[in-house]
């Protein structure tokens, strides 16, 4: 950006930063315009557009992406998508998923080096065992894992819809892959016997009970809002479990004076930008994954069309039909 440029690129972008001022100091902003800037020409040049999770930074949450959501939301809306190119910000398994469901479509992943603790805690072998050892028991495998793995499986499900998706079988028990937190949370909800696995997810993890009585004795009437990849003791004593979607949906429903949003880092930057007027409390648990996806590497994607998602066909046709088995359900 040359400095003749710089005052007519702060006018191009300034109603973006209006959208991000509460959550981004004024003094960042010119490091993010130019990437802004140069990324929607580019989404234009290319008939492109932007996927982003709600873990996302909000410079690229609020200002560069077309569909924002939860895993559930980004299949969904993966598959209504009329561009020629997708570019997935967030993880791996996401990339995965929306080649699945556009399988015409050139989609892309900024960072090859974005994945998933629990994707990479199971393979589609480990799947075929776990059928040997429990024959006949139907597989329900979360999305955040690879498409290898959701081919082993019958029905994928989201941190959102996992009540659901296990309830629909009508079966005493079900193999629930691979999050053990997720699967013993939906067993205490649910009463169906429940064969786990033991992936976690890096962040979730890392929350405990003690955090949250921390939380509570430091910030008097806080809401405490949890994820379902957290342990079980740490659910036991939130006030609300959901997916990130429906932690959105309460905070936007119920008005909390104080919140906390027990879940990846960025998530309540970008739900504070929606909501001024209600504090959150932040206990900062960063996903390494996700952070790999940075503006620079969305406008160098968009400019080289890499990293290109590909999926073996044979691995492709039963991954896709457990995904959209379950978004059937």
């Amino acid at each position: 950006m040359s400095l003749s440029s710089a005052p007519d690129l702060m006018v191009r972008t300034a109603p973006l930063y209006d959208r991000v001022k509460s959550v981004i100091p004024s003094i960042e902003w010119p490091a993010f315009a130019g990437d802004i800037d140069a990324i929607l020409e580019l989404k234009r040049e290319h008939d492109a557009v932007i996927l982003a999770h709600n873990y996302q930074t909000p410079e690229i949450f609020h200002c560069v992406a077309d569909i924002v959501g939860d895993s559930l939301a980004l299949a969904r809306e993966a598959m209504k998508v009329d561009a020629k190119v997708i570019v997935l910000a967030g993880v791996h398994f996401m990339a995965e998923t929306a080649k699945l469901l556009n399988p015409a479509k050139r989609v892309l992943i900024p960072d090859l080096g974005a994945g998933c603790s629990l994707a990479e805690s199971i393979t589609a072998a480990d799947v075929r065992l776990l059928r040997q050892r429990y024959p006949g028991v139907p597989v329900v495998t979360y999305v955040n894992t690879s498409a290898a793995v959701k081919a082993e499986s019958d029905i994928c499900c989201t941190s959102g819809n996992a009540r659901k998706i296990v309830e629909s079988l009508g079966v005493p028990k079900v193999i629930m892959l691979p999050d053990e937190y997720l699967a013993q949370n939906i067993a205490a909800e649910t009463g169906v016997e429940i064969v786990t696995w033991a992936g976690h997810c890096e962040v979730h993890e890392r929350f405990s009970a003690a955090d949250i009585q921390q939380l509570r004795a430091g910030h008097p009437g806080i809401v405490v809002l949890a994820h379902p990849e957290c342990p079980p003791e740490v659910v036991a004593v939130s006030d609300f479990t959901g997916s990130t979607a429906a932690m959105i949906d309460y905070v936007g429903k119920e008005k909390p004076t104080r919140v906390v949003l027990v879940t990846e880092c960025s998530m309540s930057d970008n739900v504070a930008v929606q909501h001024p007027d209600i504090d959150f409390v932040r206990p900062c648990n960063l996903c390494p994954h996700m952070k790999q996806i940075t503006l620079p590497k969305i406008r160098r994607a968009l400019e080289t069309m890499q990293h290109e998602v590909t999926i073996d066909p044979a691995v492709a046709a039963p991954a896709r039909r457990a995904v959209e088995r379950m978004l059937e359900a």
